[in-house]
């Protein structure tokens, strides 16, 4: 197996408490693995070790063979989003983007308004993401994610605050982007994002994770 993602007998803790135990799990290139589990299940806490935002208390976590914390801070050609994005309200969707691709300078305008094209958004948009809905809000957050064109995407509940009809195009939106060759870890607590999308399932329940669907 091709594990672009390998997590070996992870846990965390927040002081006394631990909210993630002894996981292990590979996740396979070019599919989209599913994270399903309520609010406080851990699953978020493990995509944060897996960026490399939170260190694991105990275990390791290789990403493209190199360990996070380690060989690297953060994994360079991962796309995230994770909670709620965090934008500059007072000024534009393609402002926010422009601002976030300047700090790796990989991309220009040009592949910016794109991304916000997959996502149903206007690049010439003038209104300030402080007047936006929660849904474009949340289109904008996976522009962000997927912008610089990156293989692995961590996307933790990124059809939360969308209605049906939105939902409906980041679906395909992220069936294209697997048909594009990307692995993506994909968190939901809705059963048929989950169904629909993924590979392989695992469920988290207060920081342990079991095996539903091998893919």
């Amino acid at each position: 197996m091709d594990a672009i993602i390998s997590v070996q007998d992870v846990s965390k803790n927040f002081g006394k408490e631990r909210v993630l135990h002894h996981i292990s799990r590979d996740f396979e290139k070019g599919k989209i693995h599913g994270i399903i589990g309520n609010n406080g299940s851990g699953k978020t806490v493990l995509m944060k070790c897996i960026c490399g935002f939170l260190t694991p208390t105990e275990g390791e976590i290789f990403v493209q063979g190199k360990q996070v914390g380690r060989d690297m801070d953060f994994p360079p050609d991962m796309g995230i989003i994770i909670e709620t994005p965090g934008f500059l309200p007072g000024i534009s969707g393609t402002k926010n983007l422009e601002l976030l691709a300047a700090l790796n300078k990989r991309i220009a305008l040009k592949e910016i308004a794109e991304a916000i094209r997959r996502v149903g958004l206007d690049p010439e948009l003038k209104k300030p993401v402080g007047k936006y809905s929660l849904g474009m809000r949340q289109r904008l957050g996976i522009a962000q994610a997927i912008m610089e064109d990156p293989g692995l995407l961590i996307l933790d509940e990124p059809l939360n605050g969308l209605d049906k009809h939105g939902v409906k195009e980041m679906r395909n939106l992220i069936r294209c982007l697997k048909d594009e060759g990307k692995t993506i870890l994909l968190a939901s607590h809705n059963q048929r994002d989950i169904d629909e999308l993924c590979n392989t399932v695992c469920e988290m329940d207060a920081g342990k994770m079991t095996m539903i669907r091998e893919g």
